[in-house]
């Protein structure tokens, strides 16, 4: 497992993270670690909205949906 140092945390960040953490009841390092994967995860997000969709609904047993019945198209407008 890899390890990094950050240099030059803002005070504020770094006091967020550890209020953060407590509220959570994890380590300053584990809320870290659990933020950095979330962010990289969703940047591998598929961009692709049906995807997406599909992605989470599969593991579900997918979902049926009752199509409305399609009605014949009304006249136009005549103008003038």
């Amino acid at each position: 497992m890899a390890s990094i140092t950050i240099r030059n945390l803002d005070e504020h960040v770094k006091t967020g993270l550890r209020i953060r953490a407590a509220v959570h009841g994890r380590s300053m390092e584990e809320e870290a670690r659990r933020i950095l994967r979330a962010a990289v995860q969703a940047d591998a997000a598929p961009a692709d909205l049906v995807a997406s969709i599909r992605e989470r609904v599969d593991p579900l047993g997918g979902v049926e949906m009752a199509l409305p019945l399609r009605e014949p198209m009304r006249e136009p407008p005549r103008l003038g």
